[in-house]
């Protein structure tokens, strides 16, 4: 597991959180944004597997 995975993987939760947050208070502002940091994580993670993924096929 590299940088990249962990750090998509907690921007992932972080956007989860205010995600849920959102909902429960009604403010759609906070919803949207937190499911925005939820994707915006979910490509991050996915870029560190790539990353991963090359750096093994290189050695």
């Amino acid at each position: 597991m590299n940088k990249t995975r962990v750090k998509g993987h907690a921007m992932e939760a972080k956007g989860k959180v205010k995600e849920v947050v959102g909902k429960v208070t009604g403010n759609k502002a906070m919803e949207y944004k937190g499911k925005a940091e939820k994707q915006g994580g979910k490509a991050e993670a996915k870029y560190g597997n790539i990353k991963s993924d090359i750096k093994k096929t290189t050695k």
